[in-house]
């Protein structure tokens, strides 16, 4: 099969190269700019009461981006993925053979499921030997703070924050810790609405209670070291996903010549950047790294499309899009792009917000939340039609 026989019809109908060449870095500044943007909201915003990580107005607008990575991931990914991988360029053995689009999205998925969990086990081990240390202090009488760390020892931060194991701060629960959580609930956990008066006290000690010198206050539990593990997981994993796909569209948008391609995914992708960025944000910050780690994280993000398009420009001239090993690598990479992002978007941005007791404690935060992820996943699918 000869090369021009693969191309599309499209492109030798819309060609037009300066043209093209403007649109790609007018794509570059307006995708690098949405994308520094939407991660540095919440990485800024978390010293503003309005946009803390606990508040409502960041769990809607988490829930809106869920809802966008999930679509991401179902209605862009997989479908690029699946066509790639169906491309009539391909040899009819084996690709036509095997519904590879689904099952590398499914080993994908799945692999993502033993990082996240062996990358959570390993971190509460690394962070519970400092804790072990602080606990053995306190234990021997020493009521100070662990020197140079500034943390409070704190043996019963359990029953003085009325949470158990794999509950987060806000009355979060990640899917690592649900049974560790279920294990614990007969005897530590308040149910229905006097869990719920719980919560409500519990966040007003929190909101209220920083003017004073209780020692607990800033003790370093079980759950917190359960909570502050997955969350270092959870960015990581995330932006491991969101980069791995995010070349993959750069260098699709740098090697092409057609406007009439490039324009709408201008528009598309800053969009989409901008959502993306802020739900890593939010996790980087739930995550508490320090300056420098969040600031790499989040400039590796920013830049990873705008690189990507940079690379298509420096190759578009040789660089075949409908070549046998192009098709194969974007659309392997697309589908595992797509189970990591639909994996991260159901279990640890979905479920983690909407099975939380804080969720079930507040109807007009369901609302607004199912609204807003519901709202996010339908305007991304809708993007599809363009871009």
């Amino acid at each position: 099969m000869t090369v021009t026989s693969c191309e599309s019809v499209e492109l030798e109908t819309c060609r037009d190269q300066s043209a093209a060449m403007v649109l790609k870095f007018v794509a570059i500044a307006s995708i690098l700019f949405a994308g520094v943007v939407g991660v540095a909201i919440p990485l800024v915003g978390k010293r503003r009461k309005f946009l803390r990580t606990d508040g409502s107005l960041f769990v809607a607008f988490k829930a809106f981006a869920a809802g966008v990575i999930l679509a991401t991931g179902f209605v862009h990914m997989l479908s690029d993925g699946s066509e790639a991988l169906s491309d009539p360029c391909l040899p009819e053995y084996p690709w036509s053979k095997f519904p590879f689009a689904g099952f590398f999205a499914m080993i994908s998925a799945l692999i993502t499921l033993l990082v996240d969990f062996v990358g959570t086990q390993y971190y509460e081990r690394k962070r519970g030997l400092t804790r072990g240390s602080t606990e053995e202090q306190a234990r021997v009488g020493s009521d100070a703070a662990v020197p140079d760390t500034g943390i409070a020892p704190a043996v019963e931060s359990k029953e003085r924050n009325n949470k158990v194991f794999g509950e987060e701060e806000n009355g979060g629960m990640h899917i690592v810790g649900m049974r560790a959580h279920a294990a614990h609930h007969r005897h530590n956990h308040p149910n229905g609405q006097n869990g719920c008066d719980a919560l409500v006290r519990t966040r007003e000690h929190d909101h209220h209670g920083h003017g004073h010198s209780h020692g607990h206050s800033h003790g370093l539990g079980e759950e917190d070291v359960e909570s502050g593990s997955r969350h270092v997981v959870v960015s990581q994993i995330l932006e491991l996903g969101i980069v791995s796909h995010s070349v993959i569209i750069g260098l699709s948008l740098g090697v092409s010549s057609s406007p009439c391609t490039i324009r709408p995914l201008i528009a598309a992708l800053s969009f989409h950047q901008f959502f993306e960025g802020f739900a890593l944000g939010g996790c980087i910050s739930q995550a508490q790294f320090k300056n420098m780690s969040a600031t790499i994280m989040a400039c590796f993000f920013a830049i990873t499309t705008p690189a990507g398009i940079g690379v298509g420009i420096a190759i578009a001239s040789f660089y075949n899009a409908y070549s046998v090993g192009a098709l194969i690598v974007e659309g392997i990479l697309d589908c595992l792009s797509a189970g990591i992002l639909v994996y991260m978007a159901l279990v640890d941005l979905i479920a983690a917000d909407f099975l939380s007791k804080r969720m079930s404690c507040n109807f007009r935060l369901q609302v607004v939340s199912y609204c807003m992820l519901f709202l996010g996943a339908g305007m991304m699918s809708l993007l599809a039609i363009w871009a």
